[in-house]
């Protein structure tokens, strides 16, 4: 099935553009998946690939249906669906770099919670490739503004999420749409019996890869996470860095301008921080990773980019201050470290909605990430004590060494004489000195207004016993709360519409999601208890058919039926607040 893999890109026939930008951002050895998909997609084939994600598979159909695109006509020449708003943003950001010496290349993600009008107007503007999850393009297939008539090939990028989401048969719909001649190439982590069927329908003569997930490149570095609450992620990022004993640090953040932002941050904490992007010159970048080896930076703010064939030994810790969006991006980022033999150690940033996420990296690599809590002000002061009395120390020893010895010791004289002191008292002003811009004793970090997203009070009994909106939900054992949503029959709207959009969204998995009751022009969905407020007033303003979703809590004992969703609607709309 799989081939071996040849020596460089310019082996496999790709176009002088894209090999260009490979050139420039630092691909050197095609990936078993790439090696094996990238001739059978330029020769036109379908291709039916069984991969996890983290090996490159994005690139494995990316750099092929570039190479075939017809830059002169602006209609979507290819198709890429996913389950998920984060993966069409990374797979959408892959295609841009790859391109970035087609010139006038486009490429659009479309995604529900965006906006309409924005992506109205770059469809119009014209493109060449789409990436986008089933829901919304379906939208704009309907609607017109999306069309297929010059459509090359349609990517299906992990068809088993998409299945378990509920999205399959929206995706059966539209490649139903799709011209009769065009290639079709599905990408699964698992061959479930549906995705055999799409694969059947859909795919013809199919040329058949499957890889091997590697995690070898992982084993000998310690991963743990922190869950980003309670405090500024800068202050927790320098909590952090006070205790762990560190050489050398590639922090990634997913933005050029954080990079530069974060490292001039860091460096009025007094760490030697540099940042590293795609804007830098080859000349200046080069400079950089030689002040990271010979020990003149400690640490590196980077993009994913940017770091690419980073290969620097005294690099002991690689954090994630903002999480991937992709599993394929995880990998690439901490295996800066753990090289040749040598352990490592990676930190993750992990905001609550992004739990989906961590759990995706988990499944892919095969390790669990244990979760840490930040070092207590006990052992922030403990560690700044044992560094300022390694500092004295090596004081010390440089003046036994050194001909100051005599000077020093005549002026403290001087001083202790003049303001009849004892040495201790006068050390202790000098030590004040010496700290008084980083005192040793930490004082207690500031929280945000609503960071620590405390669950909300029950609500009063009502007089039948049960809790207002709150039961629990015998599948997963969890207390759940009913919300209204301002979605219904009359927007189209399915319950995969629904999963979707919470499961990107707020986070939250989508087993965990509990019943959803579709009326005409509102819907309710059960959630579990406890979700934090920058995610509920987030959910407010997702976008769900094109409509928002205006979540509200309901704060009522809920029918048992749903059989009138008119009588239910009426009741509602009277305990709207």
């Amino acid at each position: 099935m799989s081939q071996v893999s040849p020596k460089g890109f310019a082996e496999l026939a790709l176009s002088e553009p894209v090999l260009s930008a490979l050139q420039r951002i630092g691909y050197e050895q095609p990936s078993p998946i790439q090696a094996a998909s990238i001739p059978h997609l330029l020769e036109g084939h379908d291709l039916l690939g069984t991969a996890q994600t983290g090996t490159g598979k994005t690139a494995a159909f990316a750099l092929p249906l570039l190479s075939r695109l017809d830059l002169k006509h602006t209609d979507p020449q290819v198709l890429v669906l996913v389950p998920t708003r984060e993966l069409a943003i990374q797979v959408a950001e892959a295609f841009q770099s790859y391109a970035s010496e087609m010139k006038g290349f486009h490429v659009l993600p479309i995604y529900g919670g965006q906006g309409m009008s924005t992506q109205l107007r770059q469809l119009r503007r014209g493109l060449h490739v789409v990436v986008g999850t089933p829901g919304r393009v379906m939208d704009h297939m309907r609607r017109g503004t999306l069309k297929l008539e010059w459509l090359q090939a349609v990517v299906l990028d992990e068809a088993d999420e998409m299945l378990r989401m509920g999205f399959i048969d929206d995706v059966d719909w539209i490649l139903e749409q799709a011209p009769d001649k065009c290639q079709v190439a599905l990408f699964s982590a698992t061959m479930p019996g549906p995705i055999h069927h799409i694969a059947e329908r859909y795919l013809h003569e199919p040329k058949k890869v499957k890889i091997a997930s590697k995690t070898s490149t992982i084993a000998t570095i310690e991963q743990v996470y922190w869950t980003v609450s309670g405090v500024n992620k800068l202050d927790a990022l320098t909590r952090i860095l006070e205790v762990e004993d560190f050489d050398g640090i590639i922090l990634f953040v997913r933005t050029k301008t954080q990079t530069v932002e974060l490292a001039e941050k860091l460096e009025a904490r007094g760490y030697a921080a540099s940042a590293i992007n795609g804007d830098m010159t080859q000349a200046l970048r080069e400079r950089t990773i030689t002040q990271l080896k010979e020990g003149k930076v400690d640490i590196l703010v980077a993009t994913d980019v940017a770091a690419r064939g980073i290969d620097v030994a005294r690099i002991s810790h690689v954090i994630n201050y903002d999480i991937p969006y992709d599993t394929e991006a995880y990998v690439h980022r901490i295996g800066r470290t753990g090289r040749a033999g040598r352990t490592g150690k990676a930190i993750l940033f992990v905001a609550p909605r992004e739990k989906r996420l961590l759990r995706a990296i988990e499944k892919t690599t095969r390790q669990t990430i244990k979760p840490i809590t930040l070092p207590s002000r006990e052992q922030v002061n403990a560690k700044r004590i044992i560094q300022f009395k390694q500092l004295v120390a090596d004081a010390l020893k440089s003046l036994e060494q050194g001909k100051e010895k005599t000077f020093w010791g005549q002026l403290v004289q001087e001083i202790t004489d003049e303001n009849d002191t004892d040495p201790v008292a006068l050390a202790s002003a000098l030590a004040h000195l010496a700290q008084k811009d980083r005192p040793i004793i930490l004082q207690e970090l500031e929280k945000k207004a609503v960071s620590d997203h405390p669950r909300k009070k029950p609500s009063p009994e009502r007089k039948s016993g049960r809790k207002a909106g709150k039961h629990e939900d015998s599948r997963t054992g969890l207390v759940m709360e009913t919300y209204r949503l301002a979605v219904g029959h009359n927007n189209q709207v399915k319950p995969s519409d629904i999963v979707g959009a919470i499961a990107n969204e707020a986070g939250i998995e989508s087993q965990y999601i509990g019943r959803i009751d579709i009326g005409l022009d509102q819907s309710t969905v059960d959630l579990p208890e406890g979700m934090p407020k920058e995610v509920f007033h987030h959910l407010k303003r997702v976008y769900v058919r094109n409509q928002p979703l205006k979540i509200e809590k309901i704060e009522m004992e809920i029918p048992s039926s749903n059989k009138n969703n008119d009588t239910k609607r009426k009741k509602y709309k009277k305990k709207r607040h």
